[in-house]
């Protein structure tokens, strides 16, 4: 199938926003947001285009526009910690978006942004280790414990990764504590349906068993109802006869008077 005009589009598009969101931008850029916010117009279009391309490819474009609009809401958070930890939560692409690219961009802008992040908070940790130390040593002293500070502010890295670390494993645990209570509720259901589908099946064949029944009694009375009235249409007949014999012999008995 040949591609359209709109993906065409939305491919320049897309391409273009993996471009600005792997630049390094200041607060006053807007581009990317627009840009980004275009594309899920353009998105929805193509999805309901007569012409849109496989699931898989639509997929994968879904997936690269969520991509940049959850790294957009990362680079709103207000400390580096929560950037980090909110950019480890994003899934970029995983074919390339122009055929030019060797790997997709937006890998590349997961790394340079995971990196980023790193490095912002590193100069947050280290900042906050040199503005302590200075409200109790002199300038001197606050030179010469600079890689005292540098060492505190590794080590403070090195607890909060360890932090963010121990939130995945028990966000991850989590997660599977839910699939395992919903893959127990799937089996108790389906051992439940299972049951109640063979209670239908008995009480269907216990009908089948008593129309069955029902069905030989009826025939059973019918027979007995035949049986009566033929008894009673022969017992009315030889009434008849016995009485219209009678009425002979007795005519003949006593004939009418002169």
């Amino acid at each position: 199938m040949a591609t359209s005009r709109l993906e065409i589009n939305f491919i320049r598009l897309l391409s273009r926003c993996e471009s600005l969101a792997s630049e390094k931008r200041g607060e006053t850029e807007w581009r990317l947001e627009k840009y980004v916010g275009a594309l899920e117009e353009m998105l929805v279009a193509l999805k309901k285009s007569p012409s849109k391309p496989m699931p898989e490819i639509l997929t994968d474009y879904t997936r690269k526009v969520d991509f940049l609009k959850g790294l957009l809401e990362a680079e709103r958070l207000p400390s580096p910690a929560e950037k980090s930890l909110a950019n480890q939560f994003l899934a970029p692409g995983r074919t390339p978006t122009i055929s030019s690219e060797r790997t997709p961009a937006s890998k590349t802008v997961h790394i340079q942004s995971k990196a980023r992040f790193a490095e912002e908070m590193k100069k947050e940790l280290m900042s906050k280790g040199g503005s302590n130390s200075g409200s109790f040593d002199s300038d001197l002293r606050h030179r010469r414990s600079i890689p005292v500070d540098e060492r505190q502010s590794a080590t403070e890295l090195d607890a909060i990764l360890q932090h963010h670390h121990t939130l995945q494993e028990k966000l991850a645990e989590d997660m599977l504590n839910l699939a395992r209570n919903l893959k127990n509720n799937t089996l108790a259901a389906q051992n439940i349906i299972k049951q109640d589908n063979q209670t239908l099946t008995q009480s269907m064949r216990q009908a089948d068993m008593n129309f069955e029944k029902l069905k030989t009694e009826s025939e059973r009375l019918e027979q007995h109802t035949k049986k009566s009235v033929n008894w009673f249409l022969w017992l009315m007949l030889i009434v008849v006869s016995f009485t219209f014999i009678s009425m002979i012999l007795f005519i003949r008995l006593f004939p009418r008077l002169r």
